[in-house]
């Protein structure tokens, strides 16, 4: 029998101990992402792997908000964001400080996510999109590598808090098993 584990048993970190940790070294950009609950899904979902920063750009609301609290669940607390009004304006300062850009999108030349190979010691921005426009061309085009993943079904696309989790884990994984 499996007994379900109470959230006391799970030894999770407080907000002030999340924020003394060690990060794993990537950040989640938000390119003109309209939904907050989106928005609180991928905060919920850099806390769970210990991202440095989220950083919300253009349309993408920023905290505080009911909306994004709902499905964040507190992690707009714990996981460092900025805001910038232009993501090319986001993705510039990225690269100043040594980031590697990876735009999720599906483009001409895009490396699917089961064949991406992140390097440990490397620092990586990965950049999400609007859930219609999905990232923008400028972006796509500042992006050192765009990663797709892959799909075998009839949509086109996932939806952009999904696409955050895939990611996200997929490169913990890599990274975790990469050491």
């Amino acid at each position: 029998m499996n007994r379900k584990l109470l959230n006391s048993e799970l030894g999770r970190l407080s907000v002030e101990e999340f924020k003394k940790t060690e990060k794993m070294p990537f950040s989640v950009v938000l390119d003109n992402v309209r939904s907050q609950h989106n928005v609180g899904s991928a905060f919920r979902t850099a806390d769970a792997f210990r991202a440095e920063s989220v950083i919300l750009c253009g349309i993408s609301a920023v905290p505080p908000s009911p909306e994004i609290h709902k499905s964040a669940l507190g992690a707009e607390f714990s996981v460092d964001w900025s805001y910038f009004s232009d993501t090319m304006e986001a993705v510039r300062s990225l690269k100043s400080q040594g980031y590697e850009i990876i735009a999720v999108e599906q483009a001409e030349n895009s490396v699917s996510l089961d064949e991406f190979r992140p390097s440990p010691g490397k620092k990586y921005a990965f950049i999400f999109g609007n859930e219609v426009k999905g990232v923008l061309q400028g972006a796509v085009d500042m992006a050192d590598t765009v990663v797709e993943i892959p799909q075998y079904g009839t949509k086109h696309s996932l939806n952009v808090s999904v696409s955050v989790g895939v990611v996200l884990w997929d490169y913990a994984s890599k990274i975790r098993h990469a050491l």
